[in-house]
């Protein structure tokens, strides 16, 4: 009896402590499977923008909610999903891996590596779709960027936590202007983040090559969606790189991010939502369309120091054709960036490299943030340059011009000759001072257009041994005094170049 009744005191012990643990796996089915994209039944909670998780391992986003069905983005292979088959909530949105172990890693969207560098270990996950900052989180733009390219720098400043766009048709050097740019940064604790998209391997294959002989690879890291992957993936990079960007910009670091380019995004949207049967408008676009490049860019900022006092800069990339920038895509996004450099063919073609249209091209907040001493010296050259151009379309016409109009060409000449600049030689700010100093004072002229380029080499070479070189670097702005000192010396080079003296 005793021990029946020890045997009923443990039962309702273990009564007591039972407890009972219900999994709830939510699970649909396909319905029909068609260039990447799902339709499936079932999903009756799911979440949009979540992921889903299919029989083969093949991951999903859940992209149209309807009431019958769910449409889902395929982030991988489909060839052995078919119609029945099951599909499986997880009940986590679109995420990303952050932090600095991705510096010098090439990664896809979804943070896995594809370089052969190891596997990547974080325990820190970002979703890749999150509010912009709002107002009261942001602060002014008052630090430059400086990309080393001295038009750029000079005429069309970019400062930290800027949107400036780059814009032209392919083949006139956009790619190069943001690599030289991600190039320049090195030493001046600026994270970089490439993210190219819908691009073929060759291509990327040569950026990641001169990124990591330029040492640059080290303070960068590279999100591939490859023009071979489908839809899904190459929509999500330029949101996951933001993502990247955002983490370190909360810890008070400054970043910059390329996305190269928006275009193939649009494309990728596009193809993406006609498969999805949603209505179509302008060019076959979906009416959201801006939205989807609204919400990706206003995420880069320059936030407040409450709010962590980093900035992400952001250099979105657009291709053109035959330098027509009305159409939808560039439209919409000249509209929310706050600037542009237009690219044109013509200038490419005549060997005007970088090729930027200094009428098109604006920068609406980079003066703010603009070095001093270059604010101060290149004040005239957007007026040279526009007077040259204006004058020259008459002067092909072979009239007698004045001695007025023949010196505004001539000046113009060897101002567009001393701009030009070869790809992977970012030009310090100190440097674009003097080359500034040469166009401001129009000394640049005394010199002939040949040898303008050998001229520069052998003037910044002797300048850099020079105490007002030295006190520049120093000073925020020039004086009067410097300036006068700045003229004697350089003029007594131009007489020392032309007697054959050597840098």
């Amino acid at each position: 009896m005793v021990k029946d009744d020890k045997f009923i005191s443990l039962i309702k012990a273990k009564i007591k402590s039972y407890e009972s643990k219900i999994n709830f796996i939510e699970e649909g089915r396909v319905i029909s499977v068609n260039d990447g994209i799902v339709i499936a039944s079932g999903l009756t909670n799911v979440m949009s923008n979540e992921i889903v998780k299919f029989e083969n391992g093949t991951l999903g986003i859940a992209f149209n909610l309807e009431a019958t069905h769910v449409g889902i983005v395929l982030l991988g292979k489909y060839d052995d999903i078919q119609e029945d088959s099951p599909v499986y909530r997880t009940k986590t949105v679109a995420s990303i891996c952050v932090g600095d172990h991705l510096l010098g890693r090439v990664i896809d969207p979804l943070g896995k590596p594809l370089d052969d560098k190891g596997k990547i270990t974080s325990h820190t996950f970002k979703p890749i779709e999150q509010l912009a900052p709002g107002v009261m989180m942001r602060s002014s733009v008052d630090v430059p960027l400086e990309t080393g390219t001295v038009m750029i720098d000079t005429m069309f400043p970019i400062g930290r936590g800027q949107r400036e766009l780059i814009i032209g048709d392919r083949q006139t050097g956009k790619t190069s202007i943001a690599i030289d740019a991600i190039i320049n940064q090195k030493g001046k604790n600026v994270k970089c983040i490439y993210v190219s998209i819908g691009q073929k391997n060759s291509t990327l294959a040569r950026i990641i090559n001169t990124l990591e002989n330029a040492k640059a690879l080290e303070y960068t890291t590279i999100v591939v969606a490859s023009a071979s992957d489908l839809s899904g993936i190459i929509y999500i990079a330029p949101y996951s790189g933001i993502t990247i960007a955002e983490e370190w910009a909360k810890n008070g670091e400054d970043v910059l991010i390329v996305f190269d380019d928006l275009t193939k995004h649009a494309f990728s949207y596009r193809t993406m939502s006609l498969l999805l049967h949603r209505p179509s408008g302008r060019e076959a676009y979906p009416g959201d369309i801006f939205y989807l490049h609204s919400r990706l860019l206003e995420r880069a900022c320059k936030l407040n120091k409450k709010n962590g006092g980093g900035s992400i800069t952001a250099l979105p990339i657009v291709e053109t054709q035959n330098s027509d920038i009305s159409t939808y895509i560039p439209t919409n996004i000249i509209s929310i960036t706050d600037g542009q450099l237009f690219l044109q063919t013509s200038l490419f073609n005549i060997g005007q490299k970088p090729a930027i249209d200094v009428g098109l091209s604006v920068s609406r907040i980079g003066s703010a943030a603009q070095n001093q001493v270059i604010k101060t010296l290149s004040k005239s050259i957007k007026i040279y340059l526009s007077e040259y151009y204006d004058v020259s379309s008459f002067a092909q016409f072979g009239t007698d011009l004045d001695e007025n109009t023949v010196a505004i060409i001539e000046n113009g000449k060897s101002i567009v000759e001393l701009l030009k600049q070869k790809n992977l030689a970012p030009v310090s700010w100190i440097n674009q001072a003097m080359i500034l100093f040469l166009i401001n004072s129009k000394l640049i002229s005394k010199i002939e257009i040949n040898s303008i380029k050998e001229f520069e080499h052998f003037y910044l070479e002797k300048m850099k041994l020079t105490k007002v070189y030295k006190t520049i670097l120093q000073k925020v702005k020039i004086d009067d005094a410097i300036y006068a000192e700045l003229k004697e010396i350089t003029e007594d080079l131009i007489e020392k170049f032309k007697k054959g003296g050597k840098a």
